[in-house]
């Protein structure tokens, strides 16, 4: 990641008026910001916010608070130190408050907050170094992300082309950058294979939709609006050069497949798959970024559906949004508590209300494809839907918990989908070896957790179904090469 903590803080993602809050963490982290401010103890407010966020299944959240309780007892070494922790505190706080969960998995400046911790940390004791994805895809699974098998020689024509292109884009003029990225691209294209989980699907995907996302704020090969909040020509400069170093991490995958690999690095096809996903958490996707997101949905994640990527069409927003607020607290609106997770009232029986077609549906396909051992593909796929749907309106309300396990078992629906044993006996979109028990016990645990949240109880974490699916997902398919 690329941000630059001497750069205006960018606005980096909707508000989320509707979205729960949890108060008790609220609480902790301006009690430990006041204790921090006078060099008190910050240990048992940052504990009390820990336990809430992990209640609330704010998974990211909870690692940030996690690196802050660690790092917290070092604020008084120097005053640059301790500026650094008093300012994580404050924007981590901020970013608590606004309810935004795709946020907190996947804002830049957070995660410069926390790459900052973690640098602290460091000077006093080995730690391993942190990457985006650490807080974008906390807990979640991930399906492996394969390699064709492609004939040595072409394979070699390709990567010649490649490495020649790459050190041009590396070493040349910046004028030159749209032709090596076109070039680099045609050679990513020829790479690519038919299965949905190939690695150069999501590569050029990546790629791709990072200089998009230039475009839009100015960069290479195009001009947008960067007047207003943002600083679109840095965020620009940023995402072309995140593209730059995953085009020179893929010439090392282009090293793999040579050697005949199967799959590619598990590390790379989650920073991979983070960086996609980012921008799109942050601003949602328009109508021409449907390919994108169709390569997000195969991977279990899900995104907004609109148009705000500018700054003045996201500041438009923000002032919306904050009269929404303050006429919600003159009516003094009703709410729920679900646990730690307090809910706007309307947007609560608005969630159970959709929510409640979904499950049926869900559960329904399990137990059909649990009792025949057989399931249509065209259903599978209806199954990931249906539980992305529910995933995405779980996150929207707050429900971590909920989210997540939605969202793993649409990713296994999918790779039932895509992965799934032809039939034998020929019936067109069958699939047959699957065990469908897995997400049959899942679709169970979720309609239970939803249960609980129509009682007014807070959801169970569903943690044993979580690492059932992710079992099933991450297990390397047999028609992998």
């Amino acid at each position: 990641m690329t941000s630059r903590p001497d750069l205006p803080v960018p606005f980096e993602a909707l508000p989320n008026p509707r979205g729960g809050s949890v108060r008790l963490a609220e609480m902790a982290l301006t009690d430990a910001q006041h204790a921090f401010a006078r060099q008190g103890e910050t240990a048992a407010a940052l504990k009390r916010a820990i336990a809430a966020l992990h209640s609330a299944g704010w998974l990211p959240a909870q690692r940030f608070a996690e690196a802050l309780a660690l790092v917290a007892p070092l604020g008084d070494e120097s005053a640059g130190s301790h500026a650094r922790i008093a300012d994580a505190l404050a924007v981590f706080g901020a970013a608590v408050e606004r309810h935004n969960l795709r946020e907190l998995s996947c804002s830049t400046v957070l995660f410069d907050h926390y790459r900052g911790l973690h640098a602290l940390l460091a000077t006093h004791t080995r730690v391993a170094p942190v990457s985006y994805d650490d807080l974008a895809l906390a807990g979640r699974a991930i399906a492996p992300a394969t390699l064709r098998d492609i004939a040595p020689e072409r394979l070699a024509r390709v990567r010649a082309r490649y490495e020649e292109t790459l050190l041009k884009l590396l070493r040349g003029p910046a004028e030159e950058a749209a032709d090596a990225f076109e070039r680099l691209d045609a050679c990513l294209e020829e790479l690519r294979g038919a299965d949905p989980y190939d690695f150069w699907r999501l590569a050029t995907s990546t790629a791709r939709a990072l200089r998009e996302r230039a475009r839009r704020n100015g960069g290479i090969g195009g001009v947008a609006d960067i007047g207003g909040v943002g600083g679109g020509i840095d965020r620009a400069a940023d995402h072309i050069a995140d593209a730059k170093r995953l085009y020179a991490r893929f010439n090392l995958v282009l090293a793999d497949q040579a050697h005949a690999l199967a799959f590619a690095p598990r590390s790379l096809v989650r920073a991979t798959l983070a960086l996609l996903w980012r921008d799109f958490a942050l601003y949602g996707a328009a109508p021409e970024d449907a390919e994108h997101v169709d390569v997000l949905r195969d991977y279990g994640l899900t995104v907004a559906w609109h148009v705000a990527a500018t700054p003045a069409s996201e500041a438009a927003w923000e002032a919306g949004a904050a009269r929404s607020g303050e006429e919600a607290v003159a009516r003094e609106a009703a709410t729920r508590d679900l646990g730690v997770l307090r809910v706007n009232a309307a947007a609560y029986e608005d969630f159970l209300q959709s929510a409640e077609t979904a499950i049926d549906a869900l559960v329904e396909r399990g137990t059909q494809a649990s009792e025949t051992g057989m399931v249509d593909e065209a259903a599978a796929l209806a199954a990931a839907d249906a539980s992305h749907r529910l995933g995405a309106a779980a996150c929207a309300l707050g429900l971590g918990h909920v989210a997540l396990l939605a969202d793993t078992l649409g990713l296994a629906w999918r790779r039932v989908a895509h992965h799934g044993e032809t039939h034998a006996d020929g019936a067109e979109g069958a699939t047959r070896g699957v065990d469908a028990t897995v997400p049959e016990r899942a679709a169970q645990m979720l309609r239970s957790m939803l249960h609980q949240a129509a009682a007014g109880i807070a959801p169970s974490e569903g943690r044993g179904s979580i690492v059932a699916l992710t079992t099933m997902i991450e297990k390397p398919a047999l028609t992998a090469r």
